[in-house]
């Protein structure tokens, strides 16, 4: 993908779309595309450095995808284990995590895959992940809920499972999500990012102006290029509120627990056994041990 090619993409997946990510995944990101965009470094409020890097420290990189005859999983005695790995995104062309991301399409096919195969008599999601878009992330999680009861269900968090990556991991079946001790559950949000951009154009000497169909007033709500009216960040926010309840109460089911519980999280992380007290998880596991308590249950 050349350079103009991956910006867009970037752009496309961070700016103006609702995202489930923890936030210092999303500021690395949002610092990745800032650079590539000429702008040289990022701050936050209390003035201390954004990393520019995409790939942050629970990413993996992968060179390039596996041969298209991979079915997306390694077995292990019987364990089909699943790679979840970086930003979650829509749709990826590889199985596979790739370029520090993992595609929802991936993960479905090789879920779907390892439980249509007879040599695979357990499943489990090993996951690090910071969560990544909205779009496409319920309907995966509710293909994972649906499918309790076929095969035994399992998650693995190596390192964390944020926002969207948790909700994954919280499809589950009961008693079989594992977190190391330093590793982190939770964020449970959904969050949007409007860059107005409409003051540096005009520095630039750059006036852009919109022309839209009759009674198309709305058509240009939530664009960069000028300033964010009300009426749209309303309906922005209308939006991100709606999601944010199906994040709740998806997690509400998946997990046995109530709503209001979710509510009182208000977002927050939790590292290892403070996200077991707060039922995001049902035990403090290395993953080695994890794996192995998973494997001990196959018949």
């Amino acid at each position: 993908m050349d350079d103009l090619a991956q910006l867009g993409f970037l752009a496309g997946r961070i700016l103006n779309t609702p995202v489930a990510i923890h936030p210092r995944k999303g500021e690395i990101a949002l610092a990745s595309l800032a650079a590539r965009m000429g702008i040289s470094e990022m701050r936050r409020a209390d003035g201390s450095l954004v990393p520019s890097a995409w790939f942050d420290d629970d990413d993996d990189e992968f060179s390039g995808p596996k041969e298209s005859r991979d079915p997306g999983y390694d077995m292990l005695g019987g364990l089909a284990v699943i790679p979840i790995a970086g930003t979650l995104v829509q749709k990826r062309s590889s199985l596979r995590p790739y370029s520090g991301m993992t595609g929802y399409n991936g993960i479905r096919q090789s879920f779907l895959t390892a439980l249509a195969d007879p040599d695979v008599k357990s499943i489990a999601f090993d996951i690090s992940s910071g969560g990544g878009e909205v779009a496409g992330c319920f309907d995966l999680v509710d293909t994972i809920y649906a499918a309790r009861g076929e095969k035994p269900i399992g998650a693995i968090l190596t390192e964390s499972a944020y926002s969207a990556a948790y909700a994954i991991a919280s499809a589950v079946d009961p008693g079989s999500l594992f977190v190391p001790r330093t590793g982190g559950t939770g964020s449970i949000g959904v969050i949007c990012a409007h860059a107005d951009i409409s003051a540096g154009l005009k520095k630039a000497g750059i006036k852009v102006t919109f022309i839209t169909s009759e009674d198309a007033d709305r058509k240009t709500d939530g664009r960069s290029e000028i300033s964010l009216s009300q009426d749209a960040y309303d309906a922005i926010k209308h939006e991100i509120d709606a999601m944010g309840v199906i994040f709740r109460e998806t997690v509400a089911r998946n997990r046995g627990i109530t709503t209001n519980q979710v509510r009182g999280f208000k977002a927050g992380t939790f590292m290892g056994a403070d996200g077991v007290t707060a039922g995001l998880a049902d035990a403090v596991m290395a993953p080695d041990a994890a794996f192995a308590a998973l494997l001990s249950k196959i018949a």
